[in-house]
């Protein structure tokens, strides 16, 4: 069996695993609302209405720079990125899911306290956002896509409100092409996302030294 779907089986609930042996980049089954999420109160970083159609942004982590676009081909994923990265939501989240020759996952506001280490994966806003899953958009390297709950519990596809991934081989990561939202790409720091997907890892996939995304910032000056 393949070392690295061998460590896949391992975290992801059977029920979300395909029988036919593909990788999946899922969101797990239980949906947990965090408490930080229902009790802090948001300070607005930015105006989302001061951003063009198709807004850039730094994620700015603990290993380097990646300078993404988000498309206007899917504003539902578009504005639920901008308004969670406006409110600084993913500050201090953790890269919880980092698989070499596959992707980079984050998202989970549960990373943000390790004592919560067990229930890394399952932690978001409270919701999910509206599949819109195009064909145009593939998971090429450096793509920004939505993570999700598997078929079986979530038939329509609908993704997490928070948690997203970036494609480190698109190779390996085709066969989610029309099964995920893809809703952005990587203009510059694939080489950061290498680097992420290269550290040393559990037997869960979470890297053994933490990660971290800093900050994520729109680039005004884009267009």
């Amino acid at each position: 069996m393949n070392k690295s779907i061998f460590k896949l089986l391992i975290i992801i609930p059977i029920s979300l695993y395909s029988c036919k042996g593909k990788k999946s980049v899922e969101q797990d089954q239980e949906q947990i609302k965090t408490t930080d999420t229902l009790t802090m109160e948001t300070q607005q970083l930015f105006n989302p209405a001061d951003l063009p159609e198709e807004p850039v942004f730094d994620i700015i982590t603990t290993m380097g720079t990646i300078r993404i676009k988000l498309y206007k081909e899917t504003p539902k994923h578009r504005d639920n990125f901008v308004k969670l990265a406006s409110e600084g939501y993913y500050n201090n989240i953790l890269f919880h899911r980092v698989i070499n020759g596959f992707m980079i996952q984050t998202g989970d506001p549960l990373t943000k306290d390790t004592l919560n280490s067990d229930k890394f994966g399952t932690g978001g806003p409270g919701y999910n956002v509206p599949a819109e899953i195009l064909p145009q958009f593939n998971h090429k390297k450096g793509a920004l896509a939505a993570a999700r709950r598997g078929d079986q519990a979530n038939p329509q596809r609908e993704s997490s409100g928070s948690q997203f991934y970036l494609v480190q081989d698109p190779q390996a990561c085709k066969q989610l092409d029309g099964a995920y939202t893809v809703f952005g790409e990587t203009i510059t720091g694939e080489n950061v996302i290498d680097l992420i997907a290269s550290v040393p890892v559990n037997h869960r996939d979470r890297p053994l030294n933490d990660v971290k995304i800093i900050s994520i910032t729109p680039v005004r000056e884009s267009r």
